[in-house]
């Protein structure tokens, strides 16, 4: 998958700005794609020029002027394209989980720290993850909401996400109760 696509998808909510399209990939997007501002606005400019997005320039006093970005029929066409491929299978590509498969010649504490610090950043996504499950919702059950919805696209989304950093939170406990027991016991090389 590419940027592109992401942006698109992102872009069915309605009409943004780069900034509110990259507070928006850290809310929702984050948690099945990571892009930077910098990735984000060079993506943007590139696809106004492909015709799959138009943008329009908002006057602001005290601020700079803002480019408000909105799907063109091109970019539905291209959307519609896009969900018609089967998906390539995702790849992980995680430094943590090299870490582990080295602890044991490795430095012990240092993997610790590591996943304490993948724990708690777990937690704070989970947090942040149920905020906006709770602001989609608005009071109403899950399954009301599904039912009723204008899209749930994002929600669905939204649900991998939580159960994706619910697992690393729990991968992330065991592994250092695991860990902890060994190197008290057993003392780990390294």
């Amino acid at each position: 998958m590419s940027l592109r696509n992401a942006v698109l998808a992102t872009l069915l909510e309605g009409e943004a700005s780069g900034y509110d399209l990259s507070k928006s990939f850290d809310a929702g997007v984050a948690n099945f794609w990571m892009a930077t501002p910098q990735q984000l606005y060079r993506e943007l400019d590139k696809m106004a020029a492909d015709g799959l997005i138009q943008a329009r320039v908002v006057q602001q006093e005290r601020r700079p002027n803002k480019r408000l970005f909105s799907l063109t029929e091109a970019g539905r066409r291209a959307l519609h394209e896009f969900t018609a491929r089967p998906p390539r299978p995702g790849a992980m590509r995680e430094e943590l989980m090299v870490q582990v498969q080295a602890v044991d010649a490795g430095d012990v504490e240092a993997v610790m720290a590591a996943l304490r610090e993948r724990r708690s950043w777990a937690e704070s996504k989970i947090a942040r993850f149920e905020r906006l499950q709770a602001r989609f919702l608005n009071g109403r059950t899950e399954e009301d909401y599904l039912a009723t919805a204008d899209r749930i696209g994002p929600y669905l989304t939204l649900m991998r996400g939580l159960a994706f950093e619910r697992e690393n939170l729990r991968w992330c406990e065991e592994t250092l109760t695991i860990l902890d027991r060994r190197t008290t016991s057993h003392p780990l090389k390294g």
